[in-house]
């Protein structure tokens, strides 16, 4: 009795965790209706989400197809100085400058700019930063991590994360929290169903046929 106590106790905690968790979909092009992709120069398109984010249970989910990113996540977390060359394509940025001086203005291109400093291979992306003058961290798809000149695409804002307490989050965000969403497996073709089904019927017939009487 005592056993199956504890498994439904168990269990109750998973599915209390599970539901509680909350995952944001991006997988729309993120220039629809701009003239982003034409115009030179960088371009930093707002009108992202606002969102509560749980570093503890939430996940940002993307479809790598539509941002021309790896299908698989490569995470790092730190300053911009510990960053590496290559090999990453999601990035959460600790400091807000070089001299990590929290008063310097400090926005999405300035965050961009010291990432491009430390990357050197070619490639699109996303990084979370804090934003200075709004106070909170905000997600942002930069379309190659490399170049200080790439476009922009602010994604979300975490309004829950303001202030001192918010910057301290930073370091605890890690790979759980981000995910490529996996492509839509493909329906079988009608010939294939019926050539599964009519292997399972033969198998039945072969189980009753072998059968002792």
């Amino acid at each position: 009795m005592r056993c199956s106590t504890l498994l439904a106790a168990s269990a109750a905690l998973v599915l209390s965790a599970t539901s509680n968790a909350t995952t944001f979909t991006f997988d729309t092009d993120p220039f629809a209706g701009t003239p982003v992709r034409t115009t030179p120069g960088r371009q930093i398109v707002g009108g992202e989400l606002f969102i509560s984010f749980n570093t503890g249970t939430d996940v940002f989910a993307f479809d790598p197809a539509i941002f021309g990113v790896d299908n698989q996540v490569h995470f790092v977390n730190g300053p911009a100085g510990s960053l590496p060359s290559g090999g990453a394509n999601v990035i959460v940025l600790e400091s807000f400058d070089d001299d990590n001086n929290p008063l310097t203005p400090f926005g999405a291109g300035n965050a961009a700019n010291l990432i491009a400093q430390q990357v050197s291979t070619p490639g699109a992306g996303f990084f979370v930063y804090f934003n200075q003058g709004l106070n909170l961290p905000r997600l942002v798809y930069s379309t190659d991590l490399d170049d200080p000149t790439a476009d922009l695409k602010i994604l979300a804002r975490m309004l829950n994360l303001t202030g001192q307490d918010g910057r301290e989050t930073l370091p605890e965000f890690s790979t759980d929290n981000f995910a490529m969403i996996a492509p839509t497996a493909q329906t079988p073709e009608p010939s294939s169903l019926l050539l599964l089904a009519a292997g399972a019927l033969g198998f039945v017939g072969i189980r009753r046929r072998s059968k002792p009487a």
